[in-house]
């Protein structure tokens, strides 16, 4: 029986994959590719704001068209109340219809700064729910303008009109009106934000289902904050879609498979 040591066997371990095109920068190298991302963003907001704001010949401009769409709920009950508030809001919807312009490239620049620091199936993730979330944003102010809108204008119009006839002020009534319309865009992201983080191990599926009585709770605080009327119906109509969002968050989340971060 021989007593020799064995040649000693070099073990491989498996190590984690490098993120593509990883390579440490120093803070200011980081700082000086932030501010440059940041003034392409700012050039494509005042660009989409030039677009938005400039009349076509012939036409009106797009700001306009978007603040008689807003406007048309309310026809006959909307006026100026105070000096340069017609122009300061024209401006400040010619600003958001800009931000929507340039989206995109918004979008591409925060993508493309932190992209190095993903792995594989991250970036692809990543890229996969950018036009999710922009269709989401646009389903979630398409329902808040058909759905909602027209049922809280049509009940803050008759409540107590005979006694105080509605004359709204137009910078207060666009204000209220964008910004309803704004947070529902946002509230419509929740399924992708869900399956998000189900993909990235946050959370589970069982986890998120064993939620859902505080989720309905959560609906209709939420419903009762960004609804400009205090009635029932209408907290319900923004809350019970809320909900449904929660149940698909769900579903997709069934769908989700974890990263694996080391390889």
């Amino acid at each position: 029986m021989s007593t020799g040591t064995l040649p000693e066997q070099q073990v491989s371990t498996p190590q984690p994959k490098q993120p593509p095109h990883d390579r440490e920068m120093t803070l200011l190298e980081h700082l000086d590719e932030l501010r440059r991302r940041l003034v392409i963003c700012s050039l494509a907001i005042m660009l989409g704001l030039a677009i938005a704001a400039v009349p076509v010949p012939g036409y009106s401009s797009l700001a306009w068209a978007l603040i008689g769409l807003v406007v048309a709920p309310a026809a006959g009950s909307v006026q100026a109340i105070k000096p340069g508030e017609t122009l300061f809001t024209y401006f400040q919807v010619a600003l958001l219809v800009g931000a929507a312009f340039a989206m995109p490239v918004i979008i591409y620049q925060v993508i493309a700064f932190i992209m190095p620091a993903l792995y594989p199936r991250e970036q692809k993730l990543l890229l996969l729910a950018v036009p999710g979330v922009m269709v989401s944003f646009l389903l979630g102010v398409t329902f808040g303008y058909f759905a909602l809108v027209p049922f809280a204008v049509r009940f803050l119009l008759g409540f107590g009109a005979e006694l105080v006839p509605p004359n709204w002020s137009f910078g207060e009534y666009v204000g209220t009106v964008t910004m309803l319309l704004f947070w529902m865009g946002v509230a419509f992201e929740l399924p992708l934000v869900m399956f998000a983080l189900a993909t990235l191990g946050v959370v589970d599926a069982r986890r998120l289902a064993g939620l859902r009585k505080w989720a309905i709770v959560l609906a209709f605080v939420v419903g009762a904050v960004i609804t400009p009327t205090p009635d029932p119906f209408n907290q319900a109509l923004v809350a019970l879609p809320l909900y449904m969002l929660f149940e698909i968050g769900i579903l997709l989340a069934r769908l989700a498979r974890p990263v694996a971060r080391k390889q």
